[in-house]
């Protein structure tokens, strides 16, 4: 708040005995705002402290100018002392300097590069985040071996449960209904050349290759790093991980390998599972649109599938299953203690998650296609 006094001139000087540290006196307020704004400009950015506990008078206009410069200069938050009866103007300041309206999005042709070069640059930066927390928790699983005392036994099977048997309804019924809509596509095109039969090797190729264990894990991106990304982004805005640290505690052991462990685990099984129930719905619609009795579907199909389909389609799941768990694990520890950081950050998990389970897997399928598999 102003007083009723004529304002006194702003001045500012260093202390000999810390350089590093400015000392502020007079009157910052509005009309001696341009004053102050020519002391500030002359002052190099550089880290310093500011003792502005010397200032007589202090309004609105002088504190958003002490903080404008503390921005672009790169100060911490409490490198500017204040004095005690000038803190209730300066945090209601911060507050509502924090809730103005952002600036109109910018739609010009340079704008919109800067945005693809700054989402270039943050995905860069993400893929780097993500093959070091990768290494991290290669060497700590690799450290269970020399120290098994760090296996956490109980919490790896409750995960294993949670996202392995409560995901089987979901996974069944998703790769049943899939299965059988394959078949009647199938059967819709192959009619028209009197090669019904053929549906019998659309569907078990389709599945043990490629749809069982994709549809597999874009289920558990979405249901299961959405929760990995939840569980670990409260614990981190109510700061128990930092409590883990303080009791000595590793929270990649104690939160991650857990995690980690299961799905590597069950996400193989889910795939299985979900292949057998895709082949199911296809066996259906045999027996009930095309007239195949499931005795001869199942003999076409043990005639004509190879072993090397079920292979290529399991060895995709532990890929998966540690990309799930590693994106997961990784967005939750980014939280950064507000409850809309934990929804940002779970949104972000789940579409990087799907984004890259569908990117390897059209990479796998290149790959085997051209080795021959």
């Amino acid at each position: 708040m102003r007083d009723h006094i004529s304002p006194q001139p702003p001045t500012l000087d260093r202390d000999q005995a810390d350089p590093g540290r400015i000392r502020l006196a007079g009157s910052w307020v509005l009309d001696t705002a341009l004053d102050a704004a020519e002391l500030l400009r002359d002052l190099p950015a550089e880290p310093c402290r500011i003792d502005a506990s010397g200032i007589a008078q202090l309004d609105s206009a002088g504190v958003l100018q002490l903080l404008r410069f503390a921005r672009r200069a790169g100060l911490e938050d409490d490198a500017i002392t204040f004095r005690d009866d000038h803190r209730a103007l300066v945090c209601t300041i911060e507050e509502l300097e924090d809730d103005r309206p952002k600036p109109r999005r910018d739609y010009g042709f340079a704008a919109a590069l800067e945005r693809l070069g700054r989402a270039v640059h943050n995905t860069g930066k993400d893929i780097v985040q993500l093959a070091s927390f990768l290494g991290e928790n290669l060497v700590k699983l690799a450290r269970l071996f020399r120290e098994p005392r760090r296996f956490r036994l109980t919490a790896t099977v409750s995960h294993m449960e949670q996202v392995g048997l409560d995901a089987v309804p979901l996974v069944v019924l998703l790769s049943y209904l899939v299965g059988a809509v394959i078949a009647f596509l199938g059967s819709t095109i192959l009619r028209d050349f009197g090669a019904e039969i053929y549906v019998v090797e659309l569907v078990s190729i389709a599945f043990l290759r490629e749809f069982a264990v994709l549809l597999t894990a874009i289920v558990l991106a979405g249901r299961t790093a959405s929760a990995f990304t939840a569980q670990i982004g409260a614990m981190k805005s109510r700061e128990e991980i930092d409590a883990i640290q303080t009791l000595g505690l590793d929270p990649i052991d104690l939160l991650v390998i857990p995690r980690l462990l299961a799905l590597l685990v069950m996400l193989p099984l889910l795939t299985f599972i979900a292949m057998i129930a895709g082949l199911a719905g296809g066996v259906t619609v045999g027996a009930f649109d095309l007239g195949i009795p499931p005795q001869m579907y199942l003999a076409r199909m043990h005639e004509t599938m190879q072993v090397r389909h079920f292979l290529v389609g399991m060895s995709k799941a532990p890929v998966f299953a540690l990309v799930i768990a590693l994106i997961g694990c990784l967005e939750g520890l980014k939280v950064t203690g507000t409850a809309q950081s934990v929804g940002e950050r779970t949104t972000s998990s789940v579409v990087q998650t799907i984004s890259l389970v569908i990117i390897l897997d059209a990479m796998f399928a290149l790959w085997f296609m051209k080795v021959g598999w």
